[in-house]
């Protein structure tokens, strides 16, 4: 008869040496924020209501939600004067179970006032350089193609990248709505392939919480990083003003409405506060992500203690 308890508990032991590292990682990221004046905080991980997002859905936790993201709170602390800011948390969307995704994964999250995306780049290329390196990983093999994580590493406009590798440009696919098909189909599988990648400037529709660029409104200051053609990170300079994110809320709401998804209450607190934010720019990077790259997996659930299935 087969023993299911005694499987999870090979698989449990088998994971000994990524878990390690998997502790190694975090240690190390603490250690970078914590050496470049950085205040590590903790906020709520039940939410009367996320930010809404058109493709994210939350988890219900009685009346209210198990967050998808900290970046709300986060950011009260920063419109209340915290300069900068870190967080490493659980985080939940429902219906996201695969080989790159979990209902439940790790989070990092920070933010600094006083920064760009730009500058948000440059010093997400110095934390994982540094957290790297604290692992004695400079080169890895993913896809059984060898990155080098060494910096300075590549960045490319969204544009470009679609002139250069989509079969058509960013503005016909967004005329199209079919953004996020050739994206996944023909951008991905060619970024970070020789080291990672920074891919960045997405169109305006697609700017989420991020602002819009001064010299190119059509685009918004937003990049996600590549590693092994895997997302790794998500960052942007902060949109503040309150009107303007209210008005993108609608439009997420409205569509999410259309898709008979749930209905979230609008954040009005954030809302309020959001005009007291300062010039400003955050990022979330996927931990259970990172380690995997580093560690070579091929799956999440190589990189973590418990799947869903194990519980």
């Amino acid at each position: 008869m087969y023993n299911f308890y005694q499987d999870d508990n090979f698989n449990l032991a088998r994971k000994s040496r990524v878990l390690e590292t998997r502790a190694r990682l975090i240690q190390s990221t603490r250690l970078f924020f914590i050496n470049n004046g950085f205040l590590e905080v903790e906020t709520p991980v039940r939410v009367p209501a996320p930010a809404p997002e058109e493709h994210i859905e939350a988890i219900r936790s009685g009346d209210w939600f198990l967050q998808t993201s900290p970046e709300i709170c986060m950011k009260r602390l920063l419109a209340a004067g915290y300069q900068r800011i870190f967080q490493i948390s659980p985080c939940f969307r429902a219906a996201e179970r695969g080989d790159k995704h979990l209902p439940e994964f790790t989070m990092l999250e920070w933010y600094v006032a006083g920064f760009d995306y730009q500058q948000l780049m440059d010093q997400c290329e110095k934390l994982v350089w540094s957290v790297a390196r604290n692992l004695d990983i400079t080169e890895i093999t993913r896809q059984n193609k060898k990155i080098d994580l060494s910096p300075p590493w590549e960045k490319i406009t969204v544009a470009d990248a679609f002139a250069g590798y989509a079969p058509v440009s960013v503005d016909e696919a967004m005329t199209r709505d079919i953004f996020d098909e050739i994206l996944v189909d023909y951008i991905e599988p060619r970024l970070g392939v020789n080291q990672p990648t920074f891919l960045y400037d997405y169109p305006a529709p697609l700017a989420a919480l991020s602002k819009l660029k001064d010299t190119s409104p059509d685009v918004s200051e937003r990049f996600e990083l590549y590693i092994g053609g895997l997302e790794i990170a998500n960052g942007f300079s902060e949109l503040t003003d309150a009107i303007e994110q209210r008005h993108r809320f609608e439009d997420a709401l409205k569509k999410r409405a259309e898709k008979n998804l749930a209905r979230y209450a609008m954040p009005e607190k954030f809302l309020h506060v959001l005009g007291n934010l300062p010039p400003a720019a955050g990022i979330a990077l996927g931990i259970d992500r990172l380690m995997m790259v580093l560690a070579g997996a091929e799956k999440i659930d190589d990189v973590i203690a418990f799947t869903p299935e194990m519980l």
